[in-house]
């Protein structure tokens, strides 16, 4: 009895952190789409810079999050409470991404995302982001989590809606080069995924027909801005692309 009186104890501490991991993942991805929301209003607004500097302030209440997370991991195996984490953290390589392709043109790489990740606290819980050093590690406590290679490529292929979303907004906005630097950009994460192919994860290959479709919507907006640019006014071409975006969806439903 005494023994299986400590099974169960040590079974429901593990399901307690398992529901406390699950909580933070909502919180995780509940902040990471309210920065990627106010990425989206970059289009329009007339001071992006400001806009930039407020996803970084949200960004880093989303890591601070994390940094509970890495808490509840410490002296664990990440990959036994890896499924209840695992949306919140593809939710945030999504935001991080999309903020820094909007920065650079460019994607980040997983090793910047986990660089990031890393955290040193005091013990009143202040965050100093350096890491610290073994003798500072008496004063400090050091937490890292490290983001797998699978929530990096799951949150990469959901960017690519958002990028969708802002090639037309910035179409609609009068922003004709947009569509064409997010047009090439796709397609190169595209050659990048049909590499991987069915050898990667299931979830991987499920996500490759959604950038697929993503990617066909912007070619369809960049042909459309490349041929009849020049005929339809800039405040009309938004309309011309969402009526296009239905009937390319209407095609893909019917086949």
């Amino acid at each position: 009895m005494l023994a299986f009186k400590s099974f169960q104890q040590e079974l429901d501490a593990r399901h307690d952190k398992y529901e406390r991991l699950v909580k933070l993942s909502r919180d995780i991805t509940v902040e990471s789409k309210r920065t990627i929301f106010l990425l989206h209003r970059i289009t329009s607004a007339p001071d992006t810079e400001e806009i930039l500097t407020d996803s970084e302030i949200k960004l880093d209440g989303v890591r601070q999050k994390i940094l509970q997370v890495a808490q509840e991991l410490s002296g664990e195996d990440m990959h036994q409470f890896h499924r209840a984490i695992t949306t919140g953290l593809q939710e945030y390589v999504e935001a991080v991404s999309f903020q820094h392709f909007i920065k650079t043109r460019s994607l980040i790489s997983m090793d910047e995302i986990n660089k990031q990740l890393i955290f040193t606290t005091e013990e009143y819980g202040k965050e100093n982001k350096t890491p610290s050093s073994d003798a500072q590690d008496k004063q400090f406590g050091t937490w890292r989590l490290k983001i797998t290679p699978v929530d990096y490529l799951l949150g990469v292929a959901d960017l690519t809606g958002e990028l969708m979303r802002m090639c037309i907004n910035s179409v609609g906005n009068g922003d004709i080069d947009t569509p064409f630097e997010v047009s090439q950009f796709l397609r190169q994460v595209y050659d990048g995924f049909s590499f991987i192919g069915n050898t990667g994860p299931y979830e991987v290959s499920k996500k490759l027909y959604t950038l697929k479709q993503s990617l066909a919507k912007v070619e369809n907006a960049c042909y459309a801005l490349k041929v009849r640019g020049s005929e339809i006014p800039k405040h009309m071409l938004a309309d011309v692309f969402s009526v296009k975006t239905e009937m390319i969806d209407q095609e893909e439903g019917i086949s």
